[in-house]
């Protein structure tokens, strides 16, 4: 009986192998979720800058693929320059203008990109009596309601267009054409410009716009912004952003080409787009990279892997914004996004 009782517990000895035991598993489990929990937040991390370029850049090809709408008819570009004003303040003066522009402020790529909100916006009517910008008689019906924005163009090649908000509609009669007058105290009506030309009506017209939009793609430090200047909005788009930039996608211009035959920055010909070089544009492409937001720890040599060389875009090298950039992950991202309005917009002679 005492032989028997002495077996049934644990000696002290394994009492102290089972907790050491114990210790070495819980230590491991530790490691390991300390481990898995780390990766987890560097692939969430990664993959959440994906999903916001992607989204960035799917926003950017449906502003940029209807843009020029509303400012082509009769198979030519209608707007060598614009006034257009926001309030009482000239967004544009009668300088030149293209629906999609690229400008590098402080080096860093911008795109600008205009377009209607009308179906109708593919054609203009031609003005019934001369129009100095206050008020427009048309010769054909044209389905503008009060608050809708139309654009006057000129039949004089590098006069400015116009841009009007309509403040009151009076109909066509047997005897009197259709009127459209442009009332002060709205949007587009208030700014006073540098040059104010008068429409005629031997071939001066007017186009419905609907909502005219415009919409800002730029950087902010690291971050992708979008901008509505016209209603004074902004939005960051993405983050950890490190390099955008955009070209033009170019005919030869030579004959009747409607070829996409190379891509230019928005330099020399084509740092201040005109009636000439408009004409050749027939997509744009854009690029993006982006930066993993988590640090990579380095290997056991204490050295980063996480990226063995730095990014490229348009094939040249986009420097980090981090002097550690081994130690981070990169993605590239490009798009090209052909002008529709452009190509078919403009009788090419």
């Amino acid at each position: 009986m005492s032989r028997h009782a002495r077996q049934r517990g644990l000696s002290i000895i394994e009492l102290m192998v089972g907790l050491v035991v114990s210790l070495i598993v819980g230590l491991a489990a530790t490691s390991s979720a300390v481990v898995f929990t780390a990766s987890q937040r560097q692939g969430i991390g990664v993959g959440g800058v994906a999903v916001n370029i992607n989204t960035a850049l799917a926003a950017l090809k449906n502003d940029a693929a209807s843009a020029g709408l509303g400012f082509f008819g009769d198979s030519r570009y209608l707007c060598a320059a614009l006034n257009l004003g926001v309030g009482a303040t000239p967004a544009w003066d009668g300088v030149s203008f293209a629906p999609v522009r690229i400008t590098r402020p402080g080096g860093l790529d911008r795109i600008d990109v205009l377009q209607a909100s009308r179906v109708e916006s593919g054609a203009n009517v031609l003005l019934a009596q001369a129009s100095s910008g206050a008020d427009a008689s048309l010769k054909s019906y044209l389905p503008a309601a009060v608050g809708d924005a139309v654009l006057l163009s000129p039949d004089v090649v590098g006069d400015p267009c116009l841009v009007r908000t309509v403040t009151a509609v009076t109909p066509s009669t047997v005897d009197t054409p259709q009127q459209l007058v442009f009332a002060p105290g709205v949007q587009h009506n208030d700014a006073v410009f540098t040059t104010n030309p008068t429409y005629s009506s031997s071939g001066g017209g007017a186009t419905l716009l609907g909502q005219l939009n415009w919409q800002r793609y730029s950087m902010a430090g690291t971050d992708l912004t979008l901008e509505r200047p016209l209603a004074g909005t902004s939005a960051v788009l993405a983050r950890n952003v490190i390099a955008f930039r955009a070209q033009y996608g170019v005919s030869s211009g030579v004959g009747s080409s409607k070829t996409l035959e190379n891509w230019v920055d928005a330099t020399g010909t084509f740092a201040a787009m005109d009636a000439t070089t408009i004409a050749r544009v027939r997509a744009v492409r854009v690029g993006v990279v982006t930066r993993s937001p988590q640090r990579e720890k380095p290997n056991a040599l204490g050295v980063c892997e996480a990226s063995t060389d730095k990014p490229v875009l348009f094939g040249a090298v986009v420097e980090p914004d981090v002097s550690d950039w081994a130690c981070y992950r990169f993605r590239s991202a490009v798009l090209v996004i052909p002008l529709r309005n452009l190509v078919l917009g403009i009788k090419t002679p």
